[in-house]
Parts: C-alpha cells; sequence; structure tokens
C-alpha cells in the first residue's frame, strides 16, 4: 500500500489521522488536511486515504485486490495474518469479529467497494468523530481536527453540560462542536460509497457477568499477558509505575517477564501514613532485574500546579489539567534511564473491582447473598440503614432518573449509597454557576432523558461501563500529553480484552466487602508473589490536593481574571476569585471545582492554540 509524507512521522504515542473515501471530492477536501509533517497512506486508486500523523511502529496497513484495512495503535497482529484477513473480506461488517479478537488498543480502518468503516476501542480509550465538509463526509480520532476544518466556535450549551459535577452518560461522550458527530465507543461509522452518508453500527457488546472467578481468573491473567506482551515484545527498556498497589505491581511483574529491560518507579506521597514505598520495595526484593528508582515526594508537583502555562492542544475540557504536572513530572527521568514507553496500572480500580450496584438486581434474584453482602458493605462503607433501604428500592429507569436528576441541580449532594447502589453520582452546579448554565444544562439532560437507554439494564453494569469511559477521557489525554513530553503511556489494563475479560465475573465474586480485588488476586496468583497480593488498601493523594489548593490559590486566582467561561456567562467570575483567596472555606468543601478549571483551562487553551493549528 502506498504511502506518501513529507517526513518520516512524528514520535510514537500520538497518532491521529483523518479517512477519506476514495472519490475525486474527497481527495480535493484531504489535500487541505496536509500540513507540514503530516503523512498520506493512499487508497490503491492512489487517492488519499488517511491523513495526519503516526510513528512507522504505530501503523500496519495491507492492500489486496478489493479491500484495504489499517490498524493503528498497539496491536501485534502479524501482516500476513492481516493480509489475509483483507483478502477474505466481503463485507465491512466482518470487521466486528477482527475488532473482538486482537489484544492491544488501536483503530481499526477498513475499505471496501467505495465504502470506509472506522471504529476505535470500546472502553473510549481510542475515539472517532465525524463531520461533512464541502459535501464530503470525513471521519477523524479527534474532534478539533474537524472543527478546526470547518472553522467552528464551541458549542456554548456544551460547556454548560461539562460544567455538571458530573457529567453522566450520555453528556460526557458528546463532541465539543455541534456540527462534529462523536461516534459512541461500541460503535463504528460506515462511509457510504457515495461519500456523504454515514451511519453508526453496533460492534461491541460487553459481556454477561456470569462467569465464575475460578473459570475466569486464567483467562483474566491471559489478557493481561498479552496486553503487557503487545508493549514490550519489542524488547529495549520500558518503564512501569510500582506504587507497591495490585494494579501497578501486576504490571511490573508481568513486565518483568518480557524481553524488555524494566524500570520501576516510585512516587511516595506526602502523606506520613503513606505505605506505598514500604510495599514497592517488597515487591522490588522479588524483582533482581529491575531498576527502582524512588522519587523525592517533596520535590514532586503538587496538584494545581501549573495551570496557567497549560498549553497542550486538547479536543475536549478534562479534568486531568489538575494533575498534569504530576503526571509528566517524572517522565524526564525515565526517557534519560532509556525508558521508550511507560507502563501504568490506571485502569485496574475499574476493571479489577467493581460497582456496588450490581446488588441492587442481585437483591431481587439472589435475596440472601445479596443481603449477606450488603450487609458487609453497610459496615465497611458506614450506610445508614434509611438510605440503603430507599436505594435498593427505588426501581425508576435510567431515562426517569436523569430527568429527576436535572429538576435538582442545585440541591445539596446525595449520600453515597444513593450513588454506589443507585445509576450513580446524581450530577450537580455549584453556586459560581450562573442561572443561565444551568438552564442549558437542564434542558441537555432533560432531552437526553426522553430518549436515553443505560449501557446495560443492570444499574451494576452500567455504572461500570460509565466509570470505564469516564476514566477513559481523562487517560486519552494524558496519553497524548506524555507523547507531547516524549515518553508515551500506556494502560494495558484498560484494553478491551482485559476489560471484557474482567466484566464476565460473576459481580460477587468481583465485588465484596469481605475481600480486595480478588478478582486480580486470583488472576496474578503464581507470577505476583502471595506477600503482595496480601496488600489490601491504597494510598490516596489527599494531602497532596489539599496541599495544592492552600499553596497554588494564586493561580487559581489568576485564572479566574478574565474567565473566558464568564464572558460566556456560565460562571460568575467574582465568586471564584472569592473562593481562590479562602481555600479552606465552606464553600470548597462542599462544592468541587474540578470541572469548573477543566472548562477555563481548556477554553484558554482553545484561544491560545488559533495560532497552532491542530494538526490532521
Amino acid at each position: 500500500m502506498s504511502e506518501l509524507h513529507e517526513s518520516a512521522g512524528t514520535g510514537p504515542g500520538d497518532a491521529h489521522f483523518t479517512v477519506f473515501t476514495d472519490r475525486a471530492d474527497a481527495a480535493a477536501v484531504a489535500r487541505s488536511f496536509a500540513r507540514p509533517g503530516s503523512r498520506t497512506l493512499a487508497h490503491a486508486s492512489g487517492r488519499p486515504w488517511l491523513v495526519g500523523h503516526w510513528h512507522d511502529d504505530e501503523l500496519l496497513a495491507v492492500h489486496t485486490d478489493g479491500a484495504c484495512l489499517a490498524v493503528v495503535g498497539c496491536c501485534p497482529i502479524d501482516p500476513d495474518e492481516l493480509r489475509r484477513r483483507a483478502a477474505r473480506l466481503r463485507d465491512l461488517a466482518e470487521l466486528d469479529a477482527l475488532a473482538r479478537s486482537l489484544p492491544g488498543s488501536f483503530h481499526l480502518v477498513g475499505a471496501l467497494d467505495g465504502r470506509v468503516r472506522v471504529q476505535g476501542t470500546a472502553s473510549g480509550l481510542r475515539l472517532v468523530f465525524h463531520t461533512e465538509i464541502d459535501g464530503v463526509r470525513v471521519a477523524a480520532t479527534r474532534a478539533d481536527t474537524l472543527a478546526t476544518a470547518l472553522g467552528l466556535e464551541p458549542d456554548v450549551r456544551e460547556l454548560a453540560v461539562r460544567l455538571l459535577w458530573p457529567a453522566p452518560y450520555p453528556l460526557f461522550e458528546t463532541s465539543m462542536w455541534r456540527d462534529v458527530t462523536a461516534v459512541p465507543p461500541q460503535d463504528a461509522v460506515v462511509i457510504g460509497a457515495d461519500g456523504r452518508t454515514a451511519r453508526h453500527t453496533r460492534w461491541w457488546t460487553p459481556p454477561e457477568p456470569v462467569r465464575p472467578l475460578a473459570r475466569a481468573a486464567p483467562l483474566i491473567r491471559t489478557a493481561l499477558e498479552e496486553a503487557v506482551g503487545a508493549r514490550t515484545r519489542q524488547g529495549g527498556v520500558v518503564s512501569c509505575d510500582l506504587s507497591g498497589g495490585l494494579d501497578s505491581t501486576s504490571v511490573c511483574f508481568l513486565a518483568d517477564r518480557s524481553p524488555a529491560r524494566v524500570v520501576a518507579g516510585t512516587w511516595p506521597g506526602r502523606d506520613p501514613a503513606d505505605t506505598d514505598l514500604h510495599w514497592a520495595e517488597r515487591a522490588i526484593g522479588h524483582l533482581p532485574d529491575v531498576e527502582h528508582v524512588v522519587w523525592d515526594a517533596d520535590a514532586s508537583p503538587l496538584v494545581y500546579e501549573d495551570l496557567l502555562g497549560i498549553d497542550d492542544l486538547l479536543d475536549e475540557p478534562t479534568i486531568g489539567v489538575m494533575d498534569r504536572s504530576r503526571v509528566l513530572h517524572h517522565l524526564p527521568g525515565l526517557a534519560a534511564r532509556g525508558s521508550r514507553l511507560h507502563l501504568t496500572g490506571i485502569g485496574g480500580d475499574h476493571v479489577a473491582w467493581c460497582s456496588e450496584a450490581y446488588y441492587h438486581r442481585m437483591l431481587r434474584r439472589q435475596p440472601l447473598l445479596a443481603l449477606r453482602q450488603l450487609r458487609g458493605f453497610r459496615a465497611l462503607w458506614q450506610w445508614p440503614l434509611g438510605g440503603t433501604v430507599r436505594t435498593l428500592a427505588d426501581s425508576r429507569p435510567y431515562g426517569r432518573w436523569l430527568a429527576d436528576s436535572a429538576r435538582h441541580l442545585r440541591a445539596p449532594a446525595p449520600s453515597s449509597v444513593a450513588s454506589e447502589l443507585g445509576w450513580g453520582m446524581a450530577p450537580r452546579l455549584f453556586d459560581w454557576m450562573t442561572p443561565e448554565a444551568e438552564r442549558m444544562a437542564r434542558r441537555a439532560l432533560l432531552d437526553a432523558a426522553a430518549t436515553v437507554s443505560p449501557l446495560h439494564p443492570d444499574r451494576g453494569l452500567h455504572s461500570d461501563l460509565e466509570q470505564i469511559r469516564s476514566c477513559t477521557r481523562v487517560i486519552r489525554q494524558w496519553d497524548r500529553m506524555a507523547a507531547r513530553a516524549g515518553l508515551p503511556m500506556a494502560s494495558p489494563f484498560f484494553d478491551d480484552r482485559v476489560i471484557e475479560a474482567c466484566l464476565a465475573v460473576r459481580p460477587a465474586e468481583r465485588v465484596s466487602p469481605w475481600r480486595y480485588k480478588p478478582v486480580l488476586s486470583a488472576a496474578m496468583r503464581g507470577i505476583v508473589p502471595e506477600e503482595c497480593l496480601r496488600r489490601s488498601n491504597k494510598a490516596t493523594a489527599a494531602m497532596d490536593a489539599a496541599n495544592g489548593l492552600r499553596e497554588h490559590r494564586g493561580e487559581l486566582l489568576a485564572l479566574w481574571d478574565g474567565s473566558r467561561l464568564a464572558e460566556l456567562g456560565l460562571v460568575d467570575g467574582a465568586k471564584l476569585r472569592h473562593l481562590a483567596r479562602r481555600p479552606a472555606s465552606r464553600g470548597l468543601s462542599e462544592a468541587v471545582l474540578y470541572s469548573t478549571i477543566a472548562a477555563e483551562v481548556w477554553l484558554r487553551g482553545l484561544a491560545r492554540g488559533r495560532t497552532r493549528v491542530p494538526q490532521p
């Protein structure tokens, strides 16, 4: 398959591109996406198919007499095997099975009989968007690429929605521009041979959680081995987080079994009660070939650091900006030690554990088991009896719950038991958000409530999928930031095959008041030493967050001077400045700034980036 490019491409970890059908009018539009340093992958006709940026190691493309296939990202498929799949392709719907069979994390693009199909990952870590440009339907992996081509401004209503804490499904999955359509992670977009029509087709469905843990554990182990192996099979040096928690420890031990040499980094917290370093050192005692780097806790950035200096080009607001400095701070030191890729344990909390909301349905189907477990959860989380009973008795469908939430956006936060056993945390707006922001957010919630279906009828599986997909929205942006900083990151727990293997476990064996992450303990037995599997807690960064709010109040104050959100009429800048001057005030103890900061930083970055056009 021919490739035309103006340079050798970009560094690894930040592949992004637009996709075009094999038509003359599409080729004319594609030429407007070419930038200095961009690459073009052509159809058999020579017309542009993919235009964008990718590293040589991130793209595998094959061409047969009738079909073209491209895998972009991390996927260890053999080129000959991909060519055989392309040769046998008779219908683009057959790509469903191919996508569900491959390990790794990647975009899959197919072309057949003039039609094009593009899909990302079920996790939401790799997304797809599309729009019409000059009568041509164009797909892309970044929404801002398409918005820039159309000269669009962000939709103010979408900004109001993103001020919600949290923005519930499906509101956090829309694009920030009205004319740019987001493809749900479980769907692919198929662009017709006419180059104009587009339809979404479902390629992924979550497994039913019915598999006993004894049978599931070997499958989870294999999925994790393949996920880590997809990143380490090339050898060289890779680095890993090693917090001493089960998630990062599992990834570190799996990487140590690979051809790669491993550098493990431990970042102790400032809290004297933090035991991460103790557990990391116990793990390192079983990893004699791993180089262990322990960072100085006091030298690590706090939460909220350098918010005014963020200049990453992002296609949506992300709460990840709060921790950007912390996430990136240690990457240069790891790169200096030869690391070509940094592996994290992020995602383990989302797939190796699960929502207690499964017990809402279980109570009706297995009441004795559910009641015994729920008594344990009440003791563990200190749920009040009355609130627990009311939440378990609440059988509102998701749309009704969403509509009811829209009517109480200024109400006090609901109890934790309502969030844990219900459809999720009800969205809230805080005192500094204007009535106009409230009106737009409420309208969006009510519009969604009228047509929405949950991600799964079981509110437990719905909650798991929502948490996975909301987290990957953050990780997706962190990955781009890390690649730009010079050391790409990867989170193997968020590979689709790992997610599927974990979601298939019976809920009562996946989340229990009596055992900590039993899924991961069972899957890693024999790989991770027993003494490391016995850890039953994890440190938090609460002190770092509190200190950051206090020490960086000057930056927060500056953030609200000339606030873009205030200019749009969405927030009261005076109230935000008042809170910035008093970081210990009651107003902040009862409210959450994260979504507001995320939107403000994003708008400032968007304005700054107008002189740096996002590459297609």
